[in-house]
């Protein structure tokens, strides 16, 4: 991931999904393969099998781990967009506003956060007036000690109001934080499934870096 293009995927995401989905049906098609081998009473092919079964493990093992490794932390200044693949396009977010105050126990923040449909990373094969649902969204505030405070209320348009390709909205939201609370720094990601987790260059996959929000106009990397 770069600044001049934040994503949650620093691998192109319909190669991942298609390498996800080879993965099952390659596996499911491997073991059924190596087991009807062994009843056959074919050991050697079972053997043979099972044995490129585990080689293709750990290949997608590897590149899983590697494009994990390979990702970096990166915070984003005001107005800088963090791209979101849904497959066939890109959702794009941004902060847009932050107001800030304080009473004696707590610092109260409000976030203004627009998503926009970028038109230009359409598919060919979509229709242009065809409207995307963005996936589940979470968003929560994360301090310097790794602290996590979820949103206390949110106006606004809903993050799960469907876009048409150009259109965008804003949605205020609303946290409430310690006094020593240092460092905020705000995190939209997708709500993780189990899939994301070993989906190649996912940012929601094993020890992949994420994108941050600062809430601050100084940009930090």
């Amino acid at each position: 991931m770069t600044s001049a293009f934040a994503s949650n995927m620093n691998f192109p995401a319909p190669l991942a999904v298609l390498g996800f989905l080879s993965a099952c049906g390659g596996l499911f098609v491997a073991i059924a393969a190596a087991l009807i081998f062994w009843f056959a009473r074919k050991p050697k092919l079972a053997r043979l099998t099972a044995a490129v079964v585990g080689a293709g493990a750990v290949i997608y093992l590897a590149l899983l781990v590697g494009f994990s490794a390979a990702s970096h932390p990166v915070t984003l200044a005001r107005g800088q967009e963090k791209y979101f693949c849904e497959i066939d396009c890109h959702l794009a977010y941004s902060i847009v506003g932050v107001k800030a105050g304080a009473d004696a126990a707590s610092n109260h923040y409000v976030v203004w956060l627009r998503t926009r449909f970028d038109e230009t990373t359409t598919s060919p094969s979509r229709p242009k007036d065809a409207t995307l649902t963005p996936s589940p969204r979470e968003v929560r505030l994360i301090d310097s000690t790794g602290r996590e405070y979820a949103p206390v209320a949110s106006t606004g348009t809903s993050l799960m109001t469907p876009l048409k390709p150009a259109d965008s909205y804003t949605t205020q939201i609303e946290f409430v934080v310690p006094r020593d609370a240092s460092g905020l720094r705000l995190l939209i990601n997708t709500v993780a499934q189990w899939p994301d987790r070993v989906v190649i260059g996912d940012e929601n996959s094993w020890l992949h870096k994420k994108t941050y929000f600062a809430l601050s106009d100084e940009r930090m990397l």
